[in-house]
């Protein structure tokens, strides 16, 4: 791994920080990197209330949004809530259709199938909505580039309001409404809300058109905070809000489908990561192996018995996806060491087989071990679909792009993409992915790196520092768990590969004459030789907590040793 150390921030800033917190320059440091510079954003750092977010008006279209809405209501017609059928599409149609319910809205949730008809805005679903007299769609996570479709529906009398974060192309749906703070004429102030998040600005604005304010809504906000967290958003300023109060909710009185996803989860303080790595998978796995709408029916429904059952039936479905992703992801890099492709700056890979519903997974794990911008493809009906993933610091859409002439359709994000393409284009798709990526990625991007906030002695980690950084949390892209560097460092020489492989790594640091303290490396068992025979060794980790036989205690997550 390379060690990326955070550039030296401004002396006279970081001083007067620390005198107004009363807290050390290191903590100081660590807030003034995450541009936290005075007392005021201090206090909205750690205590964010639902007044610090914006005013939604301030979002192009909101208001022939929320106007459209209204006389949907009260002509009392019924609406349809499309969404998309993953983590953010679908928590985002349970929202916005638990909340038009609550104004007496007729309202029918859609999810398309992700196999028969795939990703965005469908014309089975457009015409479901004609064949059920339905004037208005509104759809979430998706649309901004479905310029057909929004034409198709208007052709059959529909009206159309998007709801979307996905990076708009030249021209953009005509639809009554477009809400997407990514439009280059959309001067709202907060860029990187999630699908959820902007379905949520939508259902503020209805609020506010009421009479009411955003604190009345406090309680979707477990949906929010489960679509930040699934869907790899920053976590700063109005999404630090978002979330940071989604997971009040979520531990004080979250909705029964996210207590019944969460079950398994035995622990008293839920966090981010418990969203990310237990709720998220389980709502991901009904579209995966079975449908989306599935996802949406638990996440609505308020009959404890009946979620129980659907939480069941969820967990065979994650069951059945954690063996697909294994499998696929064994027949994957088994095809890759037949290829022999190890100078590469690309992975693609394809098989007619593999289930659609793992490919993303599978491309996350293939970077795993083959550090480079990826691309799994299968087939679907009579084209190949595919799901990309990129390494830290390369545009991935922007790479696509560049292979346009290739594809059929594609679209996502800087790191996470989907397209489908014709089979007999795959060969010079992958050419010309290949030759594009070759061209724009800086070397040192592909080698993977650990950024490093500041380094520590051992002597000054502690349960009061622990406290403190807890306290920095919901963690995620743009606040990121703090990561520190320790040098001159031995093992006490019980250090040893655990884990029912030994894959991962087990030591007891010391440093000089202080109090050991214990590491757990996971995937870094191959380090022992590093650490063995009392070696003098650095290290790259963050600080964490051990419970064992009712004992909590500190303990380091290693990230790296050199």
């Amino acid at each position: 791994m390379r060690w990326v150390f955070q550039s030296k921030q401004d002396t006279a800033t970081v001083d007067a920080l620390a005198q107004a917190l009363g807290v050390d320059s290191m903590l100081a440091t660590l807030l003034v990197q995450r541009g936290v510079t005075d007392f005021e954003s201090a206090k909205q750092f750690f205590r964010p209330k639902i007044e610090d977010l914006h005013d939604p008006f301030l979002m192009k279209d909101m208001q022939k949004a929320v106007d459209r809405i209204e006389a949907a209501v009260k002509d009392n017609v019924p609406i349809m809530v499309f969404g998309d059928y993953d983590v953010d599409g679908t928590t985002a149609v349970a929202l916005v259709t638990s909340y038009l319910q609550t104004l007496g809205a007729q309202i029918t949730p859609y999810i398309p199938d992700r196999y028969a008809e795939g990703y965005g805005i469908s014309l089975q679903g457009i015409d479901k909505a004609v064949a059920e007299q339905t004037p208005l769609i509104i759809a979430l996570d998706c649309g901004i580039k479905a310029i057909d479709q929004v034409a198709y529906a208007k052709e059959k009398g529909i009206d159309f309001i998007i709801c979307d974060h996905h990076q708009p192309g030249n021209k953009i749906p005509d639809a009554t409404a477009v809400l997407n703070p990514k439009q280059k004429d959309c001067s709202y102030p907060y860029k990187e809300l999630c699908g959820c998040g902007v379905g949520f600005k939508l259902i503020q604005a209805l609020t506010m058109h009421r009479g009411g304010t955003a604190v009345e809504l406090a309680s979707y906000l477990d949906l929010v905070v489960t679509a930040i967290g699934a869907d790899i958003v920053p976590i700063t300023g109005e999404n630090r809000v978002l979330a940071y109060l989604g997971l009040q909710v979520i531990n004080e009185n979250p909705r029964p489908g996210i207590q019944a996803l969460g079950a398994s989860l035995k622990k008293k303080e839920w966090t981010i990561s418990d969203v990310v790595f237990v709720i998220a998978p389980r709502i991901n796995a009904a579209g995966r192996m079975k449908h989306g709408a599935y996802a949406v029916e638990i996440l609505l429904e308020k009959n404890v018995e009946l979620v129980q059952n659907q939480a069941t039936a969820i967990e065979t479905y994650n069951s059945n996806r954690k063996e697909l992703d294994r499998s696929i992801t064994q027949e994957a890099l088994a095809q890759l060491d037949e290829l022999k492709e190890e100078n590469r700056m690309t992975t693609v890979v394809y098989h007619k087989d593999w289930h659609k519903g793992v490919i993303g997974i599978v491309a996350s794990r293939l970077i795993e071990t083959h550090y480079r911008p990826t691309v799994v493809f299968t087939q679907s009906g009579d084209v190949l679909a595919a799901s990309a993933r990129s390494v830290k610091g390369f545009d991935l859409y922007n790479a696509l792009e560049a292979c346009s002439e290739h594809l059929l359709q594609f679209g996502g994000h800087k790191y996470a993409a989907g397209m489908t393409l014709l089979p007999d284009q795959y060969e010079h798709f992958k050419a010309k992915f290949e030759q594009v990526v070759s061209e724009t990625i800086e070397p040192d991007m592909l080698i993977q790196q650990v950024a490093i906030d500041c380094e520590l002695s051992l002597d000054q980690i502690t349960s009061k520092l622990y406290r403190i950084l807890k306290q920095f949390a919901p963690f995620g892209p743009g606040n990121m768990t703090p990561v520190f560097a320790t040098h001159n460092v031995v093992d006490t020489g019980y250090a040893k590969r655990v884990g029912k492989d030994e894959t991962h790594l087990r030591i007891t640091a010391v440093q000089e004459k202080g109090k050991p303290i214990t590491g757990i490396g996971f995937g870094l068992g191959d380090r022992l030789p590093l650490v063995a025979n009392q070696s003098i060794f650095s290290m790259a980790y963050s600080i964490d907590e051990n419970e064992w036989n009712n004992r909590v205690s500190l303990q380091l997550k290693l990230k790296d040793i050199q």
